[in-house]
């Protein structure tokens, strides 16, 4: 049997380099009292062992973990993955946040938080004691309870807060969902439409309440009536299913409806498709998130795209940024959304 090969550790380079394990520790995370000297005999060691940094070694130089923790809400999360109908949001999450990470010696993982557990304080004291981050990514709803933002702050623990804008601790980050949904909604005005129905979030998001907003002033604005035009949803199919229904059973249905993400969205299409209605000549249909099976429906829908990718990246850049001790601006940061119109959106039949 060939015998496995021994992995190469920092204690390797060090012998090899004639240096402290300390020595090599601040070369690998780009300490700066290291003299260039030392540093170029480090890096060649390293470069001859094929030496690769865990994060164990980096530790070793001082304080930083050099690992961020994404909290995701776990109930939903793992409602969606065991359906089978989770969403793009987890991978763009992902994506901007670990590319990010990589790009500075970082690590980035995702650790399922229950908002609604009686036991919260319990379960992130037991994660952040087992992880030690340097840092912490709040996604919704997360980002907006105030059990775990008061817990961070009192533990001086550094974090961002995606979707929210509200005034508090930690970096704040959001995609202007108001003005989305302002602009969807003077879009689809633009092209006719009087009754325009909106399918609302989770109350517990705080996307779901601006979505709102932006809609209602949309219409006030145009002079047009919102009675009974906004249906609860809570971002499940289901629940979508449900909301096109009372949507559509009015006397005088909507001639568009905008969902607020895709599964509710997917929800109305078929609803549509029950009753005989084609979208867009008999209703117009928009969503949010823009995650890519809505490219691929029929027709293709018109949906905001969030662009959480490029919002979990920055909010990753701060928290590395204010670790490493560099300047950051503690505004609230607000990456816009883009609307991307196609087939299902068109002028409302004629009466």
């Amino acid at each position: 049997m060939a015998r496995r090969r021994q992995a190469v550790t920092i204690r390797h380079v060090a012998a090899d380099a004639g240096v402290s394990l300390q020595t090599v520790s601040r070369v690998i995370n780009n300490e700066p009292n290291v003299r260039p000297e030392m540093a170029e005999r480090v890096q060649a060691s390293i470069a001859r062992l094929g030496y690769v940094p865990s994060i164990a070694a980096q530790r070793m130089s001082g304080s930083r973990s050099y690992l961020i923790v994404a909290l995701n809400d776990r109930e939903r999360t793992l409602a969606d993955w065991r359906s089978r109908q989770g969403s793009d949001w987890v991978n763009q999450m992902l994506l901007g946040g670990m590319l990010t990470c990589a790009a500075h010696g970082y690590r980035m993982i995702v650790e399922l938080v229950d908002t609604h557990s009686a036991h919260i304080e319990r379960e992130l004291s037991g994660a952040i004691a087992a992880l030690q981050p340097d840092g912490v990514i709040l996604t919704p709803p997360h980002s907006a309870n105030p059990l775990i933002l008061d817990f961070l702050e009192k533990r001086q623990i550094v974090f961002a807060r995606i979707g929210s804008s509200a005034p508090g601790p930690g970096f704040a980050l959001s995609t202007d969902d108001e003005g989305a949904a302002r602009d969807v909604t003077r879009h689809l005005i633009d092209l006719g439409h009087r009754r325009i129905g909106l399918i609302a979030g989770s109350d517990e998001y705080e996307q779901s309440a601006w979505r709102v907003a932006g809609w209602r002033d949309a219409m006030a604005a145009a002079g047009l009536d919102t009675a009974g035009l906004l249906a609860p949803g809570d971002f499940s199919f289901a629940s979508g299913t449900r909301a096109a229904q009372a949507l559509l059973d009015l006397p005088s249905p909507p001639t568009a409806i905008i969902a607020s993400n895709d599964q509710m969205a997917l929800a109305t299409l078929d609803v549509t498709r029950e009753r005989g209605l084609a979208v867009p000549d008999a209703l117009s249909l928009v969503s949010f998130d823009d995650t890519p099976i809505v490219r691929y429906t029929h027709p293709p829908l018109a949906a905001v795209s969030q662009p959480i990718a490029d919002v979990s990246a920055r909010a990753a850049q701060l928290i590395i940024d204010r670790t490493m001790g560099r300047p950051v601006d503690g505004e609230p940061l607000v990456i816009p959304s883009t609307f991307v119109p196609r087939g299902s959106i068109a002028p409302p039949p004629s009466r």
